[in-house]
């Protein structure tokens, strides 16, 4: 009786769903076929060229061989048709892949294990995931530079403000703008390319952690699965996720870049400022105020930031203090991934569309370039280039010029001849010539400016670039 009571009391602690005691809590905590079941396409790729490499060396024969793949193919079949039936009790798509194998096949199924580990296995699927995700990222990425490249060059000569502090700084062209994007996303495609470089090697046969004795063809395997090479050193196999980091890593960054820009359509669609226009298919309305056009879009690609970063910090903790070679701690490296990948691919998705879809509002673009005394710059440029002076010194007297132009309520390009030469007497009517925004633009034709011939030439490299 005190047995029952005592066994009572234990169950009555662990609470709830866990009311069968600690195997409930240990078949909890330690299945995952709840999210790895996404790498099932990726354990059959794995598993029929394993199969193969086994049967071209002797290791299983090739009716052995031909039985495994025929069943692979079924059990994919069974997963995309939804017939399929995933059990919590096998742990993982592996176990779950082989149990049915044997099912469809008997013990010919036994014989695919061979050589491997379920270490170096689930090491092979989530490396081949991440590569393809990889791959489909970068196809993505090009999407939107050319999204940004088509309005770059649809607008290489509309004017707008450029801003330092989110104060007006000097005159640019949206289609400059724009090009800083490219240039922004451009490195995120470039670090998918070298992360695809980096991990571009099979860690199939590698096994627990100390390779095999069986006399296997890693380089046949590496080759089938569409792999540069083999990994080197069967330890590091098995312990790296450096590929998943990696793509977090990346992800992080490039979410970063699109919350800037999401940060700035959200400015831009304000009608303090009114530089654009969301079309309906990227905003929502208010369900109390019939006049709100909300970016909702935009604040949803802004938000997903936190969400990969978080991502990434979790797995930094989770592997920072790991001993070689695997520990189960690594399984929780899967969702964070899963996530992060799948709100990154949504984020560039609606990112591509804004950008496509949004009507720019030139006329308020033109209207607020030469508000804040933008082409000071300018004036202080001619002081040096045209009437000698050191910078410093024209610094000052454009400084006073800015201060007279705020006192009588213009622009300095409304400030008299006589007005200016009581800064400066040095000062001529080729002033005038700087001081409109479309000259400030046009004169800024250093390499990677802002003048309209200088972006086209940008632009045109880029189209040669994809």
């Amino acid at each position: 009786m005190a047995d029952g009571t005592e066994q009572k009391s234990s169950n009555q602690m662990w609470g709830g769903r866990f009311a069968s005691g600690p195997s409930a809590i240990m078949e909890e905590i330690n299945a995952s076929i709840g999210f790895d079941k996404k790498l099932y396409a990726q354990d059959i790729r794995g598993s029929i060229a394993h199969a193969t490499m086994l049967a071209a060396k002797g290791i299983i024969s090739g009716e052995d061989k031909d039985k495994i793949i025929h069943g692979l193919n079924t059990i994919q079949s069974e997963i995309e048709a939804g017939s399929f039936q995933f059990s919590r009790k096998l742990e993982d798509i592996h176990m779950n892949i082989e149990a049915r194998l044997a099912d469809l096949i008997g013990p010919a199924a036994g014989r695919l294990h061979t050589a491997r580990s379920r270490n170096d296995q689930v090491a092979l699927d989530f490396r081949l995931w991440v590569k393809e995700e990889l791959q489909k990222t970068e196809a993505m990425l090009t999407a939107l530079i050319v999204a940004f490249l088509d309005r770059a060059e649809e607008h290489a000569d509309t004017v707008m403000p450029g801003f330092t502090h989110l104060q007006t700084a000097q005159p640019v062209t949206f289609g400059h703008h724009c090009m800083a994007y490219v240039e922004m996303i451009g490195r995120d495609r470039a670090r998918v390319r070298h992360a695809i470089e980096h991990m571009d090697e099979s860690p199939i046969g590698a096994a627990a952690l100390a390779g095999t004795s069986y006399p296997i063809d890693r380089h046949m395997t590496a080759k089938a699965l569409g792999f540069r090479e083999p990994t080197r050193n069967s330890i590091d196999t098995v312990s790296d996720r450096d590929f998943a980091l990696e793509f977090l890593s990346i992800a992080s960054i490039c979410a970063t870049h699109l919350s800037r820009l999401a940060e700035e359509i959200v400015i831009w669609s304000t009608p303090q400022f009114g530089f654009i226009r969301l079309s309906d298919a990227f905003s929502t309305g208010s369900s109390i105020m019939p006049q709100k056009k909300n970016p909702d879009a935009a604040e949803l690609v802004r938000a997903k930031t936190g969400r990969i970063n978080g991502s990434l910090i979790a797995l930094l903790t989770i592997m920072k203090g790991l001993p070689l070679a695997y520990s189960k701690d690594m399984q929780e490296d899967k969702e964070q991934v899963f996530d992060s990948a799948e709100s990154l691919e949504l984020a560039i998705a609606a990112m591509t569309g804004m950008v496509r879809d949004l009507e720019v509002r030139a006329d308020k673009m033109r209207e607020a370039a030469g508000s804040g005394y933008s082409t000071a710059t300018d004036l202080a440029d001619w002081l040096v280039r045209e009437a000698g002076l050191p910078f410093r010194e024209a610094h000052h007297a454009t400084g006073h010029a800015v201060a007279m132009a705020e006192q009588k309520g213009c622009d300095l390009g409304d400030l008299s001849l006589e007005d200016l030469q009581s800064i400066n007497p040095a000062i001529t009517a080729g002033i005038f010539d700087v001081l409109s925004v479309e000259a400030s633009v046009a004169s800024r034709t250093s390499f990677g400016g802002t003048a309209p011939s200088e972006v086209r030439k940008q632009i045109a490299w880029w189209r040669g670039k994809n």
